[in-house]
């Protein structure tokens, strides 16, 4: 899918269109409309965030394309995430069997002082001995 934007005095108007819509609307691509590439929305860091919820468009390379613009958090910002994780934390109904874990500021989240096996089993946290333990699934008959 090949893409294109209208452009006005070196400048994008409206949004990107389909090149077989132009050619069938003109019959050629027109000279002022100058190709568009679509860059999906990024994953950003725990810590980012977008400046704004949709993308602007920006002559790259002779392309046009979306330019997501992140930026980092603030202080204020940061300390409020990590109190929103840590409140939500606090309110589990079943947080007691979850004390041994720690708040991580690098992921924001909280982690288990043991890391969970990777070795294709199901586990679940065990509280009561600060350690996973082996889930067996029920047997299907």
């Amino acid at each position: 899918m090949k893409l294109y934007i209208q452009t006005e005095n070196g400048q994008p108007v409206n949004h990107p269109a389909l090149e077989e819509n132009l050619l069938q609307a003109f019959g050629v691509i027109p000279d002022n409309w100058i190709a568009f590439e679509r860059i999906e929305r990024p994953q950003i860091g725990v810590y980012d965030l977008f400046d704004q919820d949709y993308p602007e468009y920006q002559l790259v390379g002779g392309v046009y394309k979306d330019v997501w613009l992140i930026r980092p958090m603030n202080d204020l910002e940061k300390t409020d995430k990590q109190q929103v994780v840590k409140d939500r934390w606090n309110s589990l109904p079943n947080r007691e069997n979850f004390i041994a874990w720690a708040f991580d500021e690098v992921t924001c989240l909280f982690i288990p002082p043991v890391p969970r096996p990777d070795d294709g089993k199901l586990y679940r946290w065990d509280g009561t001995v600060n350690n996973w333990v082996e889930v067996t699934p029920p047997a299907i008959i």
